[in-house]
């Protein structure tokens, strides 16, 4: 039964690697990035959902209950334990991560009038150095779209 040992093993590995995100333009790789420049027309106070979903508690939940199943039985029963704390460490350790990291978080919707006169809105953390009448540049688009000031 060592051969469904490394399976597992190697299953693990391909799916925490699997995980990892690529490198572009939006996350800070090379690239071309949009850059918008306008005036802050409003700044609100709200409340964003963080995208906290990196998988380390999953991992280190599988890797901790696979150790600990290793300790139970002997030959098929202690491969079958291995797979289920692995599974059952996995769930738990996905489940501690986000109920402890995944919680809304202070942001601020701003609401900037572009040189064209279009209004775009960008809900970002807090920024303090923003201020109604500021100019500022839009980098970026879409959920990675951030208000920062110019110059």
């Amino acid at each position: 039964m060592k051969p469904v040992t490394s399976w597992v093993a190697a299953l693990l590995v391909v799916f925490s690697l699997s995980a990892c995100s690529t490198v572009d333009a939006g996350n800070g790789g090379p690239g071309e990035m949009e850059i918008r420049t306008g005036r802050i027309e409003q700044i609100t106070l709200t409340q964003m959902q963080t995208n906290h979903d990196s998988g380390v508690g999953a991992v280190l939940g599988g890797v901790g209950g696979a150790a600990l199943g290793s300790l139970i039985g002997h030959g098929t029963g202690r491969d079958v334990a291995m797979v289920a704390g692995a599974l059952g460490g996995a769930m738990g350790g996905n489940y501690e991560e986000k109920k402890h990291y995944d919680q809304p978080k202070e942001a601020q919707q701003i609401i900037v009038r572009m040189r064209s006169g279009v209004l775009v809105s960008v809900t970002q953390p807090i920024n303090p150095g923003l201020a109604t009448g500021m100019a500022v540049f839009i980098e970026g688009s879409g959920n990675e779209a951030r208000v920062v000031p110019q110059g």
